[in-house]
């Protein structure tokens, strides 16, 4: 099965970074990821993934027009199958309620730890396989 994972953030030297960390996964054919630098994009690209290919969404909090929090609940009503995380730099109580009321299912903070990400990753490659 070919399965992806869909980033969203504005910050293009994101997709450098989990390309780096990811490398071996990715060389392998082990999953794919794309990137998306808004939510508007993230949630055509969602829409338009009509198998369960798609087995994780990792979006940023804070962004331009719409943010990541904004996105949620459209991306959950679009897309209940697929788990979404939430990344930001303030993870306060009060973001993190906020995630969680909107339908994500974890909140990791920046700098991202990525091998509690690799751990999650891992998680939703067992249940699509």
């Amino acid at each position: 099965m070919n399965v992806y994972i869909l980033v969203v953030d504005d910050e293009p030297d994101v997709e450098a970074l989990f390309r780096q960390q990811f490398r071996r996964d990715l060389r392998s054919g082990r999953f794919q990821m794309e990137f998306a630098l808004s939510a508007p994009v993230a949630l055509e690209r969602a829409a338009n993934v009509r198998d369960p290919s798609l087995i994780l969404i990792l979006s940023d909090v804070n962004m331009p027009g719409m943010s990541g929090l904004d996105m949620l609940p459209k991306v959950r009503a679009e897309r209940p199958d697929v788990p979404v995380i939430m990344i930001t730099a303030y993870g306060d109580a009060e973001t993190r309620r906020k995630a969680i009321e909107r339908g994500a299912v974890g909140l990791l903070t920046k700098p991202i730890d990525f091998a509690q990400l690799r751990q999650e990753i891992d998680t939703r490659l067992e249940q699509a396989a």
